[in-house]
């Protein structure tokens, strides 16, 4: 017992003699006449742990100091590198802030015995957006992992943010700018929809569905938005052939898939499981969201919901957008699982012609 308090307090003379001011202190510590049972408080106080915490304590707020210092630096000689560099400080937390929340979904799954389709709202696509970001920063992740290769990843972020980076790293001048990017793309390819709608409604061979399906094209085409009844009188047309999700034609499988920014370069048989993964997710979501209500989603969740669903909602007021989505929950409260084919086409249908909606291409 003797000889272990020995060596511990030889091992922690260095931070005595840091921490000890007095002579008397030190001559207690070292004289050869004092007992170890002496020694031994002050062995416990002056642990290595404490002392340890001391320094981690004192590195962390001179690492704040400097980390300060060099952001007022920048911010007042570098402004643009400035908004850059806080940009992606921001991102990182904010990723991090969703890998905690993703975390505790995840165990709240697996230990409660919770399935996918019956998490809150705000659980469910806060899995759905996390997944889909990682997936976006993947590659990038990839790309960099070479020697010096991180030098050309962050040329490729700066000249191309909206291809390789994720929102959270985007500023929020660019948030708004890429959405409306992202709207004119999507929107381009309202029109070719439609025309593979009217060209597959000549195999519809109840003649009353054909026309209805044919009079809900030329409305939307005429620029018109139609009502929400006009949508389900067609609906079991979407739960078979020939538009069906596991029934349409590959060549109009292709036209859908910018509509949820899918790559249409794909195998036919690929393209499928993918629109119907994605928009089996969407129904869940509109289900989980019916449960919530409405009223409970914040301006920014609610624009949000707007934008997944194919409406340009920066453009719209929050009445607007409320409006729209209600008339979207009408038509997807009234579906059945085999047809949610409708719920893709729903975003032609309902947003083509929503005011100040993006233009088409003819």
């Amino acid at each position: 017992m003797a000889l272990s308090c020995s060596s511990l307090c030889s091992r922690l003379s260095l931070v005595r003699l840091s921490v000890l001011r007095t002579n008397r202190t030190t001559s207690v510590l070292f004289s050869p006449h004092v007992s170890c049972q002496s020694r031994l408080p002050v062995c416990r106080f002056y642990s290595s742990s404490k002392a340890t915490r001391g320094i981690g304590r004192y590195v962390s707020s001179r690492l704040q100091l400097v980390n300060r210092k060099y952001e007022e630096f920048l911010k007042r000689r570098f402004p643009r590198f400035y908004q850059l560099y806080h940009t992606f400080v921001q991102g990182f937390k904010l990723l991090y802030q969703d890998a905690k929340e993703v975390r505790r979904i995840k165990a709240k799954m697996y230990f409660d015995g919770v399935k996918f389709q019956d998490l809150a709202y705000r659980d469910m696509e806060k899995l759905r957006q996390f997944r889909k970001n990682v997936t976006k920063a993947f590659p990038l992740v990839v790309i960099s992992i070479p020697p010096f290769a991180n030098y050309l990843v962050f040329v490729l972020m700066y000249f191309f943010p909206r291809q390789l980076l994720i929102p959270h790293f985007w500023t929020p001048r660019q948030q708004v700018e890429f959405r409306e990017v992202y709207n004119s793309l999507r929107a381009q390819h309202h029109w070719p929809v439609l025309n593979g709608l009217e060209f597959t409604s000549q195999q519809v061979k109840d003649s009353q569905l054909q026309s209805r399906l044919k009079d809900l094209c030329t409305k939307v085409k005429s620029g018109s938005s139609p009502q929400v009844s006009e949508i389900l009188a067609v609906r079991t047309l979407f739960s078979g052939p020939p538009l069906g999700i596991h029934r349409m034609d590959v060549d109009h499988m292709r036209r859908i898939s910018p509509l949820l920014f899918l790559t249409p370069r794909l195998p036919g048989s690929l393209i499928g499981r993918r629109l119907n993964t994605h928009a089996y997710e969407l129904l869940l979501l509109d289900r989980a969201l019916s449960r919530m209500g409405l009223h409970q989603l914040s301006d920014s969740e609610l624009r949000q919901a707007c934008y997944l669903r194919g409406l340009n909602s920066d453009s719209l007021s929050v009445n607007q957008c409320r409006e729209w989505l209600s008339q979207w929950l009408q038509v997807s409260s009234s579906l059945k699982d085999s047809e949610v084919s409708l719920l893709l086409h729903n975003i032609v249908f309902l947003s083509a012609n929503y005011p100040s909606a993006p233009k088409r291409s003819h």
